[in-house]
């Protein structure tokens, strides 16, 4: 999903297999559309969509949906063609597609303690702003994957999320799976991550990695200071 219609503009988002979205408007061979599960706006090129009835497409995003819980894998057609998968598609779009999926999911709403499971499947993924796969990502696309993959639901950017769940006053007061976020010198929140036990937090800074964090905010360790300012800490679970 990009900014405007061209390869060329900001890449904002990305759709992954089974995601669905309504169209808004049209410009040659791009389409301005607006996702269903978190109700994000980007342009894409219209050559890989299939076009569905609403209500079959609103049964896809939140009825049965279920996620690929492997990296990568395929789904295969009935003239055996192959199509690839990466963590965190939507299998369940499957039988709509006249695909068949036979590798593991995750389905339903899964246990707090499962989110840094899910989570730890994504480290050492390259940073790629807009990106949601394992192939790249940002910070927001890391939590709202895996907190989707868990069967909760948040917005696309790291200054929506923020505006959902309970706000912690301390570190101490948090557990694993909450989140923290960031701001940057002008109180906008940047940044967002995954806390961990023991004062750690998994987080997209160049490739996804795992640094102590603070009542200050994130340490990096190989740069020995402070790389991320905290502002807020929310319980989303």
């Amino acid at each position: 999903m990009r900014s405007d219609n061209s390869h060329k503009s900001e890449l904002v988002s990305q759709l992954l297999y089974g995601d669905c979205f309504k169209i808004i408007s049209q410009k040659k061979e791009w389409f301005l559309i607006n996702t269903l599960a978190d109700d994000y706006e980007g342009w894409i090129d219209c050559k890989q969509i299939k076009l569905l009835p609403k209500k079959e497409a609103e049964k896809i995003t939140f009825e049965t949906c279920s996620y690929s819980s492997q990296l990568i894998h395929y789904a295969e057609s009935e003239n055996d063609q192959l199509t690839s998968l990466v963590l965190g598609s939507n299998v369940g779009a499957c039988n709509w597609l006249g695909h068949h999926y036979d590798g593991s999911t995750f389905k339903g709403a899964l246990k707090k303690s499962n989110l840094l499971k899910t989570a730890s499947l994504y480290l050492n993924t390259p940073y790629l702003w807009g990106g949601k796969s394992p192939l790249g990502i940002d910070c927001s696309g890391l939590t709202q994957m895996v907190y989707r993959m868990n069967g909760h639901s948040l917005p696309r950017d790291a200054s929506q999320q923020a505006q959902l769940g309970e706000t912690l006053s301390f570190i101490a007061e948090s557990e694993a799976g909450d989140l923290a976020f960031f701001d940057d010198d002008e109180g906008k929140i940047v940044h967002v991550g995954i806390l961990l036990e023991n004062h750690h937090i998994l987080h997209a800074h160049g490739k996804v990695r795992i640094d102590r964090i603070d009542q200050t905010g994130i340490y990096n360790d190989e740069l020995k200071q402070h790389s991320h300012k905290l502002r807020i800490i929310k319980k989303m679970i």
